[in-house]
């Protein structure tokens, strides 16, 4: 989860003083890294997955499920058994958010020989069992990305009451602050967001309409001030603090490019696909108890972290604020970073201008300048005391301090100072699946879409607005076989580095995608192919594969991964969303009311439990796999 730093953080007051001078290093600091490794060329390809994990007690007397809230015991546990041990330990454990929560990785990046992939699945086992090693009694270890009844009463172990009336961090009427992780940066980000809005977060997300559903569905607050009623909106599933989005888990690939413009085509390119590979993981239907009508937490997320205050959201005139911000810092990208993008950027762009003036200054061509410029208007908001005077030339944490809270569907990483880590980017719209086999499948078919791409210099790039009008598609109910997708027809041409990017991408764009470069598309065409629509990424995947030296157990394992993306996009599995919908809907105690009880949530996590260890079969949502031996 971004920076972490030991130390004494600010509040936000203090916070605000310093912020302009964090800016001003930050800015200093990207310079020096820039001026040091632009020319840096020919690093491995590299990458590596991260998975997000809750810790979870069944109560089989009660039957109740409950997060608990150990997670720094669980990870000093972890940590002490492996890598201080050893630093060429396998796994490597961190914390997140939640204080139910734990991250893992592989010990070390994969490489680039084509055999890696068949050691994915693998290793995210050996996490499993690792950390599930080390659990009490009647706990598990569950990759789910949404918890069905986060924020009810008693969803933790042990229970606590949220205080939203006492000096805490959230002063949520739902999330108590100990289910907040104890590092102080989690706190910190969690208090500051807060005042620095000026008011809580709110978010709505529309609830599903069943039969016995009330209509409107409204709720009431007997703790609230009236400042949640006022926010809240009717028909919607409310919340109202950072936990209900950063407390979710999910599914990042990280990728090392080989020089800096490749990172850039490769940011640009795995951009397009945020929205399609969200929709195809779509795993967090329920929110606080309830069956909402989305499929994907990423709104939720957004909403959670949304520091803007009334006028840089619209809401006031500009007065005290310097910006109309447009997204909250969690959203999707808006600005492509290679030379094939510039025509395509077409989204207004708020950026700080003297920024951007003195990077263009510094040597910095105009899209990597007017990215960071427009990374750069936001307010640092976790600032150490101890780490205000640093070294320019040979640190960069005020530059990450506003870099690692821009939470984009893409992060362009630079190289930290005086390492020999390259340019990278992080694909991060995945939702967290429930098996280590789909896990492993939706990372190989991400990094095999790079290769892809890299290999036969592919272009996916449509105009940015039409990747953010896929983004809200793709959050939909059933978006995977409902919803319509734009996307490139021709993905051969292959772009033309020497366009001057002055043309602009307004130019011919019909709103209905009747254009001739991309037009709308069904998911399960843009995987599996339409004649004489799009040939498919899946059968160029396949091409890719026949072509390469691959021995026959790894090429065993890729198809047996991409057989589930395949037949995820085209229907005939269900994805995680649709599943756990499909179990509330048909459960016994199920009211048709959107509401999901404790017995209900318990029955559910029993399942999972059995699937995610292999105790029982589910082949309307994984297939029948192949076994592998973990």
């Amino acid at each position: 989860m971004g920076l972490l730093t030991q130390g004494s953080p600010l509040n936000w007051e203090n916070t605000k003083k310093y912020a302009d001078y964090i800016r001003s290093h930050g800015i200093i600091q990207f310079i020096n890294i820039y001026n040091n490794l632009k020319d840096r060329q020919k690093d491995v390809l590299k990458w590596g997955d991260e998975v997000e994990y809750m810790l979870v007690e069944l109560d089989d007397k009660d039957e109740k499920v409950q997060l608990v809230l150990n997670g720094d015991e669980v990870l000093d546990t972890l940590q002490g058994q492996g890598e201080k041990i050893n630093p060429n330990h396998p796994t490597l454990w961190r914390p997140e958010y939640g204080s139910y929560m734990i991250e893992g990785t592989p010990g070390q990046p994969y490489g680039g020989t084509m055999s890696e992939f068949n050691t994915v699945e693998s290793n995210m086992g050996k996490r499993r069992r690792e950390a599930s090693s080390v659990l009490n009694q009647n706990e598990i270890l569950c990759t789910i990305t949404s918890f069905p009844r986060l924020g009810c009463p008693g969803f933790t172990k042990p229970e606590y009451p949220p205080t939203p009336f006492e000096s805490g961090a959230s002063k949520s009427l739902f999330f108590p602050d100990e289910a907040i992780n104890h590092h102080p940066r989690f706190s910190t980000l969690t208090r500051n967001i807060r005042h620095r809005r000026g008011e809580k977060v709110a978010i709505n997300v529309p609830i599903f309409k069943d039969k016995c559903t009330p209509s409107p569905f409204v709720e009431t607050f007997p703790e609230d001030d009236g400042e949640s009623a006022r926010a809240a909106l009717p028909d919607h599933i409310y919340m109202d603090c950072m936990g209900f989005g950063m407390g979710n888990c999910c599914l990042q690939v990280t990728f090392q490019a080989c020089s800096i413009d490749e990172a850039r085509y490769l940011y640009d390119q795995l951009a397009t696909f945020c929205p399609i590979v969200m929709a195809l993981s779509a795993a967090s239907p329920f929110y606080r108890g309830h069956v909402s009508d989305i499929d994907c937490r990423w709104g939720v997320i957004s909403a959670s972290v949304d520091d803007r205050t009334q006028e840089e959201r619209g809401l006031k005139p500009l007065k005290n604020d310097k910006y109309r911000i447009f997204k909250s810092r969690y959203d999707s990208i808006d600005s492509y970073l290679s030379n094939c993008g510039n025509k395509y950027n077409d989204i207004d762009l708020t950026i700080d201008e003297d920024i951007y003036n003195q990077l263009l200054g510094a040597g910095i061509d105009k899209l990597l300048a007017q990215h960071i410029a427009h990374l750069f208007i936001r307010d640092p908001l976790c600032v150490y005391e101890e780490k205000l005077q640093q070294d320019d030339e040979n640190e960069s944490d005020h530059f990450e301090n506003i870099q690692s809270t821009n939470w984009q569907t893409m992060r362009f990483k630079p190289p930290p100072p005086n390492s020999d880590i390259g340019w990278r980017v992080e694909f991060r719209p995945m939702e967290v699946q429930l098996t280590d086999f789909e896990n492993a499948a939706y990372v190989v078919f991400v990094v095999l879409l790079t290769r892809v791409i890299l290999s036969y210099k592919l272009d996916f790039l449509i105009p940015l607005s039409k990747v953010d009008e896929n983004l809200k598609m793709a959050q939909k109910r059933n978006a995977v076989k409902d919803g319509m997708f734009y996307f490139r027809k021709d993905i051969f041409k292959g772009c033309n580095p020497g366009l001057d990017g002055t043309s602009s991408a307004q130019n011919g764009l019909e709103t209905d995608g009747a254009n001739e470069e991309y037009t709308l598309m069904s998911i399960d065409t843009i995987i599996n192919g339409q004649e004489g629509v799009f040939q498919g990424l899946i059968p160029i995947l396949n091409c890719y594969l026949e072509n390469m030296e691959v021995d026959v157990d790894t090429r065993c394992t890729i198809l047996n991964y991409l057989k589930l993306i395949k037949k995820r996009a085209s229907g005939e599995l269900m994805t995680m969303a649709k599943w756990m919908r499909e179990f509330v809907a048909k459960h016994p105690e199920y009211k048709q009311d959107s509401v999901i009880s404790d017995k209900i949530n318990y029955d559910l996590f029993v399942k999972f439990d059995r699937i995610a260890r292999g105790q029982e079969q589910c082949p309307e949502l994984i297939g029948n796999p192949v076994n592998k031996v973990k």
